[in-house]
């Protein structure tokens, strides 16, 4: 048994009708979109994690100043050493 109970001469059976409907131009076509459209979708799901982190981190910056403020702690505020 095969995918979901089809056997290997069904599969081929199925490839052999696309092929004749589709050809192999328009298969390659389709299949190098369909890679495109899956690495687009990695891409973005990665630029999602690394926002979230930084949204995080962010937030937990602004919690610690918070924190300090409350507890009357000088914060130290950067310079630029052209300034200086």
């Amino acid at each position: 048994m095969g995918v979901s109970g089809m056997g290997i001469w069904e599969l081929v059976v199925i490839l052999v009708i696309v092929l004749l409907l589709f050809g192999t131009k328009r298969l390659k076509s389709i299949g190098s979109d369909l890679g495109n459209a899956v690495r687009g979708f990695r891409s973005a799901m990665t630029d999602g994690e690394a926002e979230k982190q930084d949204d995080e981190e962010t937030k937990r910056l602004e919690e610690t100043a918070v924190k300090r403020a409350a507890a009357g702690e000088a914060t130290a505020v950067p310079r630029d050493k052209e300034k200086v």
